[in-house]
């Protein structure tokens, strides 16, 4: 299956999912990853090498097939929302996505927030272009230091229904590959540390009863 991942900044990618990604593509699927804002305005502890450590990331990872937009960090609510839309249109025909994985929409993060929902806007485009294959599944994703710190009560929190095992070398491919990116990761007790990560992967495989896994919010499924 073809998987699309769709994210705000570089990095998000493998908080995310980096374990996943490394797992499906070892299994033989497909994988892409669209990125939203590729720049570090704004974030001021982030390397200045930001496309490098990605490349080196996605080495990691097994990446081989990505897109890149270069909208305004932490400001994507200042563009209109149809450039999102049809930037992740072109990604997800290109690829020919079937599956896409993002934010989810209460993130805090407002380039998190803004790409999820216009994700939501794109996945449609199976029902308005005939070429296009029809979408199998959507998944939100958690990304530590961010999608936890959705404090507004009145909307609907990460719920994850969607868990992946992923083992002790999932955990490790996903901290070897956090590791490219300079100034990401942060000393425990911050949610970005190594301690923090395997944690939380501890937690996600108990709830599923494995040891580890990356746990997600399946949206949309088509069997």
């Amino acid at each position: 299956m073809k998987y699309l991942f769709v994210v705000a900044h570089p990095d998000d990618e493998v908080l995310g999912a980096g374990a996943v990604i490394r797992k499906l593509i070892r299994e033989g699927n497909a994988v892409a990853v669209a990125t939203m804002v590729n720049h570090a305005a704004a974030r001021a502890n982030i390397s200045a090498t930001l496309q490098d450590d990605q490349a080196r990331a996605y080495a990691v990872l097994g990446i081989e097939k990505s897109y890149a937009a270069d909208f305004p960090n932490i400001k994507m609510n200042t563009v209109p929302h149809l450039e999102l839309v049809q930037f992740i249109e072109r990604c997800i025909e290109d690829f020919g996505a079937e599956a896409v994985v993002t934010h989810h929409p209460s993130d805090t993060n407002i380039d998190h927030a803004m790409t999820s929902g216009a994700v939501q806007a794109a996945v449609r485009l199976f029902q308005r272009r005939e070429n296009i294959p029809p979408l199998r599944e959507l998944w939100y994703m958690e990304v530590p230091s961010s999608t936890e710190w959705a404090l507004d009560s009145s909307v609907n929190r990460f719920t994850p229904n969607l868990f992946v095992e992923i083992g002790e070398e999932g955990v490790k491919v996903k901290l070897e590959a956090l590791a490219c990116y300079k100034g990401v990761m942060r000393p425990y007790p911050h949610p970005r540390s190594d301690e923090a990560l395997r944690g939380l992967a501890a937690w996600r495989g108990a709830q599923a009863g494995c040891r580890y896994a990356e746990a997600f919010e399946c949206v949309f499924r088509r069997i």
